[in-house]
């Protein structure tokens, strides 16, 4: 494992056992016993005598290093080992968290249950070679989108791809550096990072201050399109969104006031005001999503 900060790390599992292959977008399931030690700091937990000892899981994008040890571009079915991004989850208003916690606790010499499986229609199925390709990410979610970029590079994909994350802090990139590189590699490839909480988001008085990048903001008032070139056209441009739900804004519907967007403001409402539109069952769009909670 290797961690980025106290708060945020790349998990390696090494699986026992040969697992099947998974496509780039999806995810599995790690898992950890509620006997194991939590990591110091965190909201604290009392498991009395009655409660039964368990497993905890939770499902996982698979992500991916991107690049091997010598520099060279990686098959994401290729490496020994599965790769994971993870956040510390200290404390809920509600209850204590249970996995993160005791996954914060473990050591390189640890064993974690892995799922058998891979699951998730969050794919580049169907995507033509010339299309552009948006990744749009809060925090870790920019896992699954690292092992979809990587595979799109890796096939030769001609259409152009920007991978867009948003973190409060600049050292929550953790794969910031790996991702100029690839910026180097191919002129179809650019990574754009929008922080927060730095200074020069939070003081006016800076001669760079830029106000809080969100990404509703960076893409409703045009600034993706001058900073990238690229014009979100929904004929030839597929956009992937992961992470926080707010950001994402899936529609809802009701016998009441049939479908309608949350507030605030999601992408989703952003982009079909452009003339995108939602996968839907068996009708699948230029909108793809995934939600992590």
């Amino acid at each position: 494992m290797s961690r980025c900060h106290d708060d945020l790390m790349i998990l390696r599992v090494r699986p026992d056992v040969p697992l099947p292959r998974f496509s780039a977008g999806q995810y599995t399931v790690l898992g950890l016993g509620n006997w194991e030690p939590r990591a110091e700091g965190c909201q604290p937990e009392v498991l009395t005598n009655r409660q039964p000892n368990k497993l905890i899981k939770r499902a996982y994008s698979v992500a991916c290093a991107m690049l091997d040890g010598e520099g060279n571009l990686l098959e994401v079915n290729d490496s020994p080992f599965l790769e994971f991004y993870i956040a510390l989850v200290g404390q809920t208003a509600s209850h204590p968290p249970a996995l993160t916690p005791r996954l914060f606790a473990m050591d390189s010499s640890s064993r974690i249950y892995c799922g058998p499986r891979f699951h998730g229609h969050y794919t580049l199925d169907g995507i033509a070679r010339d299309a552009d390709i948006v990744f749009a990410a809060t925090g870790t979610g920019e896992a699954p989108h690292n092992a979809m970029a990587t595979q799109l590079l890796k096939t030769g994909h001609r259409g152009r791809i920007v991978n867009v994350t948003c973190v409060r802090w600049k050292k929550d990139l953790g794969y910031l550096a790996t991702h100029r590189r690839l910026e180097t590699m191919f002129a179809n490839y650019r990574y754009v990072a929008l922080t927060t909480r730095e200074p020069e988001n939070l003081d006016p008085s800076r001669p760079d201050f830029v106000g809080k990048r969100y990404l509703q903001d960076y893409f409703a008032s045009g600034a993706f399109a001058i900073e990238t070139g690229i014009s979100l056209d929904p004929g030839n441009t597929h956009v992937f969104l992961c992470g926080n739900s707010d950001m994402i804004g899936v529609p809802v519907h009701s016998q009441e006031s049939g479908r309608r967007y949350p507030r605030p403001q999601g992408m989703v409402e952003i982009l079909e005001s452009r003339g995108f539109q939602v996968d839907r069952p068996h009708d699948r769009g230029n909108i793809h999503f995934e939600k992590y909670w």
